[in-house]
């Protein structure tokens, strides 16, 4: 478990997530961790406590229901470029990681994350070493999806220009999205 030490003098940190459940006990994890914890379940909320006081660490759900959680990383760089931000998603995919580290974030968790993981990826130096391999890397079916998923990102989500540019047709690439990601 961090200790409280470790967080330094400014211990705020604000959670943005439109799952209440998930969003009180994240609070209550990372309040007994040392955080001073502020809740915010829309992305209207957030930037409206980022505005009155930015906290000095961040963890912002991607996908909320009024938008797009970078939007938040986007306005708490701005208002405190030291911020530690941290995106959580249940759609985890390396497009949608890359965007997120390009606006600002810190790092990128995919959920189901726990309190220690976020902590740890909170607390992480820019200075320390990449993390070990993974027990279980990605199947070839997951890079494969992945590798679509960054193209489809980067076509703005057009599916036709997207298929012209894998070289697939249009039916098997829509097909393939509409799909749950392969483990």
């Amino acid at each position: 478990m961090a200790e409280s030490r470790n967080i330094g003098p400014d211990a705020s940190l604000l959670l943005v997530d439109d799952d209440e459940i998930f969003l009180n006990r994240l609070a209550r994890a990372m309040e007994k961790r040392g955080f001073s914890v502020t809740r915010a379940s829309s992305i209207a909320d957030a930037k409206a406590i980022v505005a009155d006081k930015p906290p000095a660490y961040a963890v912002v759900d991607l996908r909320l229901e009024d938008g797009n959680g970078l939007d938040v990383v986007d306005a708490l760089r701005e208002a405190r470029a030291d911020a530690r931000i941290i995106v959580l998603t249940g759609y985890g995919a390396i497009a949608t990681a890359v965007a997120a580290v390009k606006m600002g974030a810190t790092d990128y968790l995919s959920k189901p994350a726990d309190a220690e993981e976020v902590t740890r990826a909170l607390l992480s130096s820019d200075s320390e070493m990449l993390p070990p391999p993974p027990e279980s890397p990605m199947s070839a079916d997951r890079v494969r999806w992945e590798h679509i998923q960054r193209v489809y990102e980067q076509c703005d989500r057009n599916v036709s220009e997207t298929a012209r540019r894998l070289h697939m047709h249009r039916r098997t690439l829509q097909r393939i999205l509409a799909k749950r990601s392969p483990k």
